[in-house]
């Protein structure tokens, strides 16, 4: 159904004939780590993320899940390597 208390006009799943069904009855603002991010969506009241009600409690862990301004950094470690093992192998090599 079609939002009527913060966010008017916008699809929300959490809308029912009765009013908000999300906690609270209404959605929240976002926090200072949503800002930039593209899923802003700006009212009269202030500005809402379009994909959750409650952005906060996305950046409470780590980064929020779908953020477009948070690049997703992959840790490449490198192998430690035994040098006793690995002037064994060097050995059988020969």
């Amino acid at each position: 159904m079609v939002c009527e208390t913060v966010k008017q006009g916008i699809e929300c799943i959490f809308m029912k004939k009765i009013g908000c069904s999300y906690n609270g009855g209404k959605c929240y603002m976002i926090v200072e780590n949503c800002e930039g991010c593209s899923r802003i969506l700006e009212f009269e009241t202030g500005k809402y993320c379009a994909s959750f009600p409650y952005p906060a409690q996305k950046w409470q862990k780590s980064a929020c899940s779908m953020s477009s301004h948070v690049q997703k950094v992959k840790k490449v470690e490198e192998q430690k390597i035994n040098p006793l093992k690995a002037s064994k192998r060097n050995a059988g090599k020969r």
